[in-house]
């Protein structure tokens, strides 16, 4: 019988043992004879987690005097580790794995092939289901899906049977009430209180072997066609105004939904001979272990989508669809969920939802962005949030500091109070600035403008009075779709934003993708680099694939036809990298003006200066550039040879020290001779001292983020910029260890503001 063949028929006499009378560890015993009959191993045993520890429980071909016996901790040996990662091992020489432990009572040893399952309920590994054999081999993956679907039933029967700790059930209670602060991803910035409401309690599947195989599929379809009506109704009824990339991840999101090998993977299982409930989870269960082994955040970012439509079909199948949307919010809420879907953020009445809390999401899910659209304040990566907080705690959230406050004391309110109450008066303050230009106390005019990525960005143009934007990401459009966005796609985005900007300047940069920013639709050859952020990425890819940056000239040419177009190269290191991508550009120019398409009016280059290298050949650059941009989060790691996602090194080099301020320095006198606009478009602009610190440089255009620009422009216009000169002058002659001191000092002393 072939391995397809049997897992039906191991599920049918699965079906008689449980449904018998006898002892837990009679049925135990007869599973372990059954399933190595049925996959003609010479080994299958059962491991059950008792008081923390897995016990060898039942076993067919190993030594039976090490039932009871042999016992692993979690995390030791295979057995330990499938159970702590809750992931599938499969060995075709298991001695080779890193984990491998040999336990000699149960004479194992002339055992080489190894595979095992964990036995998931309620999300949490209880056990382990594993098979061996003498000749080394690699199980079939229906193989490894026979034991998934015979772990499923035992998830069942071992519960049913109290056979292990209670301990492991959900429980939404916290295991202290104390006040406590939360940290966490800032994904969506803002301030918000409110009570803690969990999205949604899991559906717990209960029975998991079918009585009759048809009527499973049938009510799978079903389920299938209603949540299909429900995210179209979705799609159609949501409101943020105008075009956005939100738009385009709800397009991506019901492109899965409507995915057939999805639905396929479903109906096989239910081949197999289990319920619809327990089909959409076993395939569910899939899903979840591979994006534990994904490192790529966006590709990881898609598979959430598909847990999402997965949670929401098994609702339905099972008639559970008693989510917090679904029964309704009663107060202001901050809601919390392990990840969430951006139809299912969708549902939530908007009046009442005032914040998220995540246990997993990122700045490039497609819920970030589709809160952002909504203006609902996002905090990501909250580890253990079932743990910590419980259903209807008050919550103060604060993305901006990155941190929540749970059951906070009268004291942590009245703080948080004045703190909102502080921001919102700060931000009307700033907000009166918006017709203000950045002119410093003795007359100099400054450009401030913003960085924006998303069609929804250019927004804050109006709202903050920027001058224009410095810097438009383009790879965002890239990194929310679930396809390369066609020339068609990307032109219309390109000319919404020229014509949202008006007669403001708008600086595209070409699309940065490659390293720690990798497209799940590419090809993925270059996935594994040691350094991503140092390696094949920006324009070093983009020179390589051709293809990809000719459609996206052609689509930025056309979008500016009778307007300036003024294009930006990322992560230049020499300047025969800019060169190859301008004649790229003007070999498409001419393309297309042969084909009578009209052109830009004017067409203005430049390059981004984040590798240090490029500053040692700025004599050969600046002649045929327009513009040099500044990029300082990059700039600073690879001038101090320190990775900014390691925690250790984050705050060990600051912005305002003596090499990146006299690195700065030196770019401003031959840029400004050869008529090259310098602009400062990193992080680092739009914090007042910092951007205090480059005026003093002699830098005269920043591009933030649009937060920044009110904070920014009350800095600029209580400064003397002459009096700042000159101080810098000095200071960079003999830079003290403490520079950031030295400048906090003379903006106290001048009265620069720096709120």
């Amino acid at each position: 019988m072939t391995a397809a063949a049997s897992a039906r028929e191991i599920l049918v006499r699965l079906h008689d043992v449980m449904a018998s009378r006898t002892a837990p560890q009679a049925k135990l015993n007869a599973v372990v004879a059954i399933v190595g009959e049925g996959m003609a191993s010479e080994v299958c045993s059962i491991y059950l987690l008792r008081e923390g520890v897995l016990e060898l429980y039942a076993t067919r071909g190993l030594a039976q005097e090490a039932v009871h016996v042999t016992k692993l901790a979690l995390g030791e040996g295979l057995v330990g580790t499938i159970a702590q990662q809750a992931e599938i091992l499969n060995l075709d020489e298991a001695s080779s794995h890193p984990d491998f432990v040999q336990n000699p009572e149960t004479g194992e040893e002339k055992f080489r092939s190894f595979a095992g399952v964990p036995i998931i309920r309620r999300e949490r590994a209880i056990g382990v289901l594993s098979v061996q054999h003498v000749d080394p081999r690699k199980y079939d993956e229906v193989e490894i899906e026979a034991l998934q679907t015979v772990a499923m039933v035992l998830s069942e029967l071992i519960a049913n049977a109290e056979l292990v700790d209670a301990s492991g059930a959900s429980n939404l209670r916290p295991q202290s009430t104390a006040p406590m602060r939360i940290m966490g991803l800032k994904l969506v910035e803002g301030m918000a209180s409110g009570y803690a409401v969990f999205h949604q309690p899991r559906v717990h599947v209960e029975h998991t072997v079918a009585e009759d195989t048809e009527a499973e599929r049938h009510r799978v379809y079903a389920a299938f066609d209603k949540m299909r009506e429900q995210i179209e109704r979705l799609a159609s009824q949501a409101e943020f105004g105008g075009g956005g990339e939100h738009e385009e991840v709800l397009e991506t999101y019901k492109m899965f939904a409507y995915d057939e090998g999805w639905a396929r993977r479903i109906n096989e299982a239910i081949d197999s001979g289990l319920t619809a409930e327990a089909a959409i989870e076993r395939v569910q269960q899939r899903t979840r272990m591979r994006m534990r082994q994904i490192d790529d955040p966006l590709l990881a970012d898609r598979m959430h989508d598909l847990e999402d439509l997965s949670n929401r079909l098994l609702r339905i199948v099972s008639g559970q669809m008693g989510t917090a949307a679904q029964m309704g919010l009663r107060q202001d809420t901050i809601l919390i969920a392990r990840n969430l879907g951006p139809a299912e953020l969708l549902e939530y009445d908007r009046r009442r939802l005032k914040g998220v809390l995540l246990e997993e999401g990122s700045l490039t899910a497609h819920v970030t962005i589709v809160a952002r659209a909504m203006g609902v304040p996002v905090l990501g990566r909250v580890r253990d949030v079932r743990r910590l907080i419980g259903e209807g705690d008050l919550l103060l959230l604060d993305v901006t500091a990155g941190n929540v406050f749970a059951r906070p004391s009268s004291a942590m309110e009245e703080a948080f109070d004045t703190a909102l109450n502080l921001r919102q008066k700060r931000r009307a303050v700033f907000a009166a600035l918006k017709t203000e230009a950045p002119v410093t106390k003795d007359g100099h005019r400054l450009t401030v403008m913003v960085n924006a990525g998303l069609r929804d960005d250019v927004a804050a143009l109006d709202v903050t009075g920027a001058d224009g934007i410095g810097l438009f990401r383009t790879e965002f459009q890239f990194l929310v779709s679930a396809t390369l966005p066609s020339r068609e796609r990307q032109q219309k985005l390109y000319r919404d934003v020229l014509d949202a900007a008006g007669d403001r300047p708008v600086i595209f940069r070409t699309v940065d993708i490659g390293g720690d920013k990798a497209l799940p639709y590419l090809n993925k050859e270059d996935a594994d680099e040691e350094n991503p952020a140092m390696g094949w990425r920006a324009i070093r890819l983009a020179l390589e694939r051709g293809g990809l940056m000719k459609v996206q000239a052609r689509a930025l040419l056309e979008a500016a036809a009778g307007r300036t177009l003024s294009v930006m190269f990322p992560m230049v290191s020499e300047p025969w990298e800019f060169d190859e991508a301008r004649a790229l550009f003007e070999a498409q120019r001419e393309w297309l003006s042969a084909r009578g398409k009209k052109m830009p009016n004017e067409i203005r280059y430049g390059a981004m200066l984040e590798v240090p290298a490029l500053a040692e050949q700025l004599d050969l650059l600046l002649p045929n550039i327009s513009f040099l941009s500044v990029g300082t989060n990059d700039l600073t790691q690879f001038l101090f040879a320190a990775d900014r996602a390691n925690p250790k090194l984050a705050e060990r080099y600051d912005w305002l020290s003596g090499a990146i301020l006299r690195f700065l320095a030196k770019l401003v006198a031959p840029t400004r001779a050869a008529g090259v606009q310098l602009t400062v478009c990193g992080e680092m602009g739009g914090r007042p001292l910092e951007a205090m610190a480059l005026i003093g440089l002699g830098i005269e255009r920043l591009s933030i983020t649009p937060a920044a620009v009110g904070p920014i422009k009350a800095m600029v216009r209580s400064l003397d910029r002459a009096a700042l000169a000159a101080f810098m002058a000095d200071l960079l002659k003999t830079p003290p260890r403490d520079m950031r001191g030295a400048l906090l000092a003379w903006a106290g002393e001048n009265g620069v503001e720096l709120a």
